[in-house]
């Protein structure tokens, strides 16, 4: 499956459960280990969970190779790995302390500045 449709896949998963606040970072510039990484934020434990379930069953149906799934269990951080795309379910105290978008932003911008 192509990243894009990957990406729409999951967008579909996430978003048939209510999940929160979706930030789609590209960082295929900056790792080899995936291309795309979502961010998404769900309430409660339970609607992580929920949200990685939908996640994992939408891939599963459309025979995309799930990599990883890490968090499960604890709840306030779930991560789905897809290959080219990653993605990261969090509560939002959670996504607040890790603040992945500001940290991969800080990597773009100091990659941008060596290539300038």
């Amino acid at each position: 499956m192509k990243t894009k449709e990957l990406l729409e896949l999951s967008l579909s998963a996430l978003n048939g459960v209510k999940g929160k606040d979706i930030s789609c970072l590209e960082v295929s510039e900056l790792t080899d280990f995936t291309d795309i990484m979502l961010i998404v934020t769900g309430n409660t434990i339970r609607q992580v969970r929920a949200l990685a379930d939908s996640l994992v069953v939408s891939a599963k149906k459309n025979d995309v190779e799930i990599l990883g799934v890490e968090g499960y269990s604890e709840g306030d951080w779930t991560l789905v790995d897809l290959g080219d795309l990653v993605v990261h379910i969090m509560l939002p105290e959670t996504r607040e302390f890790y603040d992945l978008e500001k940290l991969w932003a800080a990597d773009l911008r100091a990659d941008t500045e060596q290539d300038g």
